[in-house]
């Protein structure tokens, strides 16, 4: 026999493919994932109140900061958190009086700027404004100050403030629970029902009926 035909064959070893042991593996990894329930869509009830306390809330830009941030700190701790008894609902009366009362007053109040570029404040009168903290009396470095008396639309501006104040009052739960601790079901409707009510018109009144006043506790334009 010849020495071609005696030479052993080349073994061949068969190697896995890679692209079989990656499809091995995505295919491990990747599982099937459990269908999730379908989430319920929501009410035309609970869209409703979703929208009244957004609605609600945005009145808040309606009212004086120093007032909203008095409110905010205060009622907790008059109210204890909502559980009043004798001597806190008197106190809590008291306080929210108070409030509105600042609510209304500040609608009176304006701001002017000097000529110096410094802004002063002060409280609208039926002849023109009373400064608070100008240094001048002569007010030599002031506009006509003449135009800056009471008007009516001022009248009508406090007015509002106070029914949104109070509208925001009784959105709050602290004030709820310590004056309707387990209100009926018709006073738990006139709790609903009532503040969207006066936010509501309250708020087409003075986007009808805007203010041109900067007082104590609102933003001072640039042009102001």
């Amino acid at each position: 026999m010849s020495e071609t035909s005696l030479r052993p064959r080349a073994i061949v070893s068969k190697q896995p493919s890679q692209s079989s042991e990656a499809s091995t593996t995505s295919s491990t990894n990747h599982e099937p994932e459990t269908p999730k329930p379908p989430s319920r869509p929501s009410t035309l009830s609970q869209r409703a109140i979703s929208q009244t306390l957004t609605s609600t809330v945005n009145l808040a830009n309606l009212l004086p900061t120093g007032t909203l941030l008095a409110f905010q700190l205060l009622v907790p701790i008059f109210t204890n958190n909502g559980s009043c008894d004798s001597a806190t609902r008197p106190m809590t009366i008291l306080l929210l009086f108070l409030l509105a009362l600042s609510c209304f007053l500040a609608s009176f109040t304006d701001s002017v700027k000097s000529s110096d570029g410094q802004v002063y404040y002060g409280f609208a009168t039926f002849k023109g404004m009373f400064l608070f903290d100008y240094p001048d009396p002569t007010g030599l470095r002031l506009p006509d100050l003449s135009n800056y008396r009471i008007k009516f639309i001022d009248g009508v501006h406090a007015v509002l403030s106070v029914f949104v104040f109070g509208a925001v009052a009784l959105r709050d739960k602290n004030v709820l629970n310590c004056f309707y601790p387990t209100p009926k079901q018709e006073t738990q409707e006139v709790l609903n029902i009532a503040p969207v009510g006066i936010g509501l018109i309250c708020s087409l009144l003075f986007v009808v009926f805007p203010t041109r006043r900067h007082g104590i506790g609102y933003p001072v334009t640039p042009g102001k």
